[in-house]
């Protein structure tokens, strides 16, 4: 399999020109790309999320748009509605597409909609397509939804049913820099103003064939029998976890991990590719029991205790 390594290595590279850090993040999202899928991120405000996702669509001169999410936000706000146009003395009813109809679409503070509108982006994100009135409209692919929400202020959001979250490929934990970080990021953004640009590395037909690719990289059989394993032993892990993930996971992490390793540059997926891929799977997919929220647990240390049981 030929090695594309040069290729996301070009993408990190010119990502730099205007995101700090966030290697992690920017590696996690082109995983959920490759899947053809959709992530969720969740970090504190001013953490660089919207910028990284815009910058990512520029990169990949895809169409974006961002849809701000408040509870008064209606269902055709996003899907698009039929307006009555005039032509040459007769009314008619056209369609005016949304914001939904972008390849990347950012779905900011995705918790503070209504279940009525979440509703509405899970028949986007799973099916690709758009139900207005009786008619249904295909979505212009790839299309991705890329979702962040806030952990603070969780006053009048309307948390993400388990049906839906079930539906983003990867939860992704969006941290604070570095101090060295944090530093080239005042240099960057508190001097002279300039214009950061990225120059387009790739196109639909470029992602669309890596899409391809990454479904056909290798994985040994006692490699995707621990993946399997791991998911499985979210549900007989009592000690730690109430509600385990559904086979959607087992799906996820094969694929995710495929995903992982064509961006390394590596020709098979590997234990490693496993253990990393399995903390953004999992995170949004397991509930806690009371008695590990008593001992302060985080789902990540559920995670790890998984990890450390199924050798």
């Amino acid at each position: 399999m030929k090695n594309y390594k040069h290729v996301f290595d070009a993408v990190f590279k010119e990502m730099s020109k205007v995101i700090v850090g966030q290697e992690d993040i920017i590696e996690q999202i082109l995983v959920a790309i490759l899947c053809d899928s959709n992530a969720l991120l969740e970090g504190y405000p001013g953490l660089a999320k919207t910028l990284t996702v815009r910058t990512l669509a520029d990169l990949m001169n895809l169409k974006f748009s961002r849809i701000q999410h408040t509870p008064d936000l209606m269902p055709s706000d996003i899907t698009g509605t039929y307006i009555i146009e005039e032509t040459s003395g007769k009314r008619q009813f056209k369609f005016q597409p949304g914001p939904l109809f972008a390849n990347i679409v950012l779905a900011d503070e995705i918790n503070r909609a209504t279940p009525k509108t979440q509703s509405a982006l899970l028949e986007a994100m799973q099916e690709k397509q758009v139900t207005v009135g009786n008619n249904t409209f295909k979505l212009d692919l790839p299309f991705f939804v890329l979702a962040t929400q806030n952990p603070i202020e969780q006053e009048g959001t309307y948390p993400l049913p388990e049906a839906q979250a079930d539906r983003f490929l990867l939860k992704l934990k969006v941290g604070y820099p570095s101090i060295e970080q944090e530093e080239e990021i005042v240099n960057r953004f508190a001097a002279e103003k300039m214009e950061y640009r990225v120059k387009p590395l790739l196109n639909k037909n470029h992602l669309l064939s890596l899409q391809n690719l990454t479904r056909q990289v290798p994985i040994a059989n006692d490699i995707k029998k621990r993946a399997v394993k791991i998911i499985v032993a979210t549900r007989t892990n009592k000690d730690v976890i109430l509600y385990g993930a559904s086979p959607r996971a087992s799906i996820g992490i094969i694929l995710a991990a495929k995903a992982r390793s064509l961006i390394k540059g590596r020709n098979h997926v590997s234990n490693e590719d496993i253990n990393e891929i399995a903390y953004p799977i999992l995170r949004h997919r397991i509930i806690l029991n009371f008695e590990a929220e008593r001992k302060g647990m985080t789902t990540d240390d559920a995670i790890k205790h998984i990890l450390d049981k199924v050798k």
